[in-house]
């Protein structure tokens, strides 16, 4: 018998959509409103799509202080960049909601 992980399986979904992946969509026409686009990683960076109502939420705050301190405002992919392992990072995503 499986085990059903929803909410796991829907954020893998949603985390291969948004993904970007180098097709002929410009990034920045491929975000629906009402979300915004972040690179998280710790060498290689990829690219999310997350809602914005992530925003609100301390844990997330607490990323984006990271984020501050260590690239400032001159972020190194033109977009916010999260310091923080993909894992991490989808993790508290999914805690949050935003997935």
């Amino acid at each position: 018998m499986a085990i059903r992980m929803p909410h796991i399986i829907q954020a893998r979904q949603i985390l291969k959509r948004s993904l970007s992946n180098g097709g002929s969509t410009p990034a920045s026409m491929d975000i629906p409103k009402g979300y915004f686009a972040i690179y998280v990683g710790e060498q290689d960076k990829n690219r999310f799509v997350v809602p914005v109502s992530i925003l609100s939420e301390p844990g997330f705050q607490e990323l984006l202080h990271q984020s501050e301190q260590e690239f400032g405002y001159n972020h190194p992919m033109g977009g916010i960049t999260i310091p923080c392992s993909e894992d991490v990072f989808t993790d508290l995503a999914s805690r949050f909601g935003a997935f």
